[in-house]
């Protein structure tokens, strides 16, 4: 997504760890693990600006994150169909040695289709759901699933493409 911007970028994963707290909303836990992802990077990298981000998946102001295992993504699946749910990205831009830094979130909503429980095997099967939050990734078969979003898409993959244009015009 970024090299639609023509951005040049390095990927340095972050061995930031995720936390979970039920008093912060979604927007801020998901703000919070964006910036610890991007302040671990950016102790390695204090002269680059740095980019974190962390999507979060809520039904009902529940967190659903990454599934233990194959069952708990059905779980999730079985309980996501036919409703609508929110996704929540945080993004974090921070330059150590500018002292500079720039937290946001951007909120999509996203309606599963009715499923049966032949539909949701057969589509876990098709993808990797282990390593997703709400066992699922749109970018992968998600018209089986996805009935329709309000919003945007890219924040739903795991980037507000449009939103982080808009922040890097400002940045300069």
């Amino acid at each position: 997504m970024l090299r639609q911007l023509g951005i040049q970028f390095q990927v340095v994963p972050s061995e930031a760890s995720e936390l979970e707290n039920e008093q912060l909303t979604a927007r801020e836990m998901a703000q919070l693990n964006a910036y610890r992802k991007a302040r671990v990077v950016a102790k390695k990298h204090p002269d680059a600006l740095v980019l974190g981000a962390d999507t979060l998946v809520y039904l009902d102001n529940k967190p659903f994150g990454k599934p233990m295992d194959f069952a708990d993504a059905q779980r999730m699946l079985q309980q996501l169909q036919g409703r609508t749910h929110e996704v929540v990205t945080g993004v974090c831009l921070l330059y150590l040695r500018g002292h500079r830094d720039k937290l946001f979130a951007e909120t999509t909503k996203v309606s599963f289709r009715h499923l049966t429980p032949e539909q949701i095997h057969r589509y876990l099967v098709s993808i990797n759901p282990l390593d997703k939050a709400g066992a699922y990734a749109i970018q992968e078969s998600g018209d089986a699933i996805v009935r329709e979003i309000s919003g945007s898409y890219s924040n739903v993959v795991g980037l507000p493409i449009e939103r982080l244009e808009r922040e890097l015009q400002g940045w300069s």
